[in-house]
């Protein structure tokens, strides 16, 4: 249903916007009647609760319905089954990257696994969209295999630097740069081939 993580925020932004907006109504009833003088009758208590009901319903619903449809989740379940498209092995040593690649390369649609090891610290591999927001990231513990398995359903150019603290190394000490960052690390080119899976 959601190809990424931009669909699906757009998607919760507006279905809690709603919601708050329906909690505050129950809000603004209780106060309302607060405020009065004679008592609320005790049939109008049925369809409060009943508003509560369908609230708490909604909520729960809410979850139940996006839960499969994180794009993300089915393939970090089962990514010992997938077969990727394409990999590439990436080291991690003093806030330094060690790319395969001057520039990753890969078509969309295409399923692309990422292996990074860190050989000092406790890393964060993250890829970016120009606007600065993440597209993905997963933490990288130094001797231990990470991987993630990731499928590009946008095209583009994207960038790269750890999304977890690691020192203070990974900022120039006057002008507080990302040194760690990496301009167009990743490019995805469109590709029909590629795009419907």
């Amino acid at each position: 249903m959601f190809q990424t993580s931009i669909e699906l925020l757009r998607f919760h932004w507006m279905a809690y916007t709603i919601y708050a907006l329906l909690i505050i109504s129950v809000i603004a009833w209780f106060g309302y009647n607060l405020t009065r003088k004679e008592k609320a009758k005790s049939w109008v208590r049925i369809p409060f609760y009943g508003y509560i009901a369908f609230l708490v319903a909604g909520g729960v619903g809410h979850h139940i319905f996006t839960y499969n449809a994180i794009p993300w989740v089915a393939e970090d379940i089962m990514r010992h089954e997938i077969k990727a498209d394409r990999e590439y092995d990436i080291t991690i040593e003093r806030h330094k990257w060690q790319l395969p690649e001057e520039q990753m390369v890969a078509n969309m649609g295409e399923k692309v696994r990422f292996n990074v090891k860190s050989k000092d610290l406790t890393y964060g591999f993250g890829l970016f969209r120009k606007d600065g927001s993440m597209v993905m990231q997963m933490q990288v513990v130094p001797n231990h295999d990470n991987d993630i398995v990731w499928t590009f359903h946008e095209c583009g150019k994207f960038d790269l630097t750890s999304t977890e603290y690691a020192g203070p190394d990974q900022y120039d000490e006057h002008t507080g740069k990302d040194l760690m960052f990496v301009k167009d690390a990743l490019i995805v080119h469109c590709n029909d081939k590629f795009a419907s899976k």
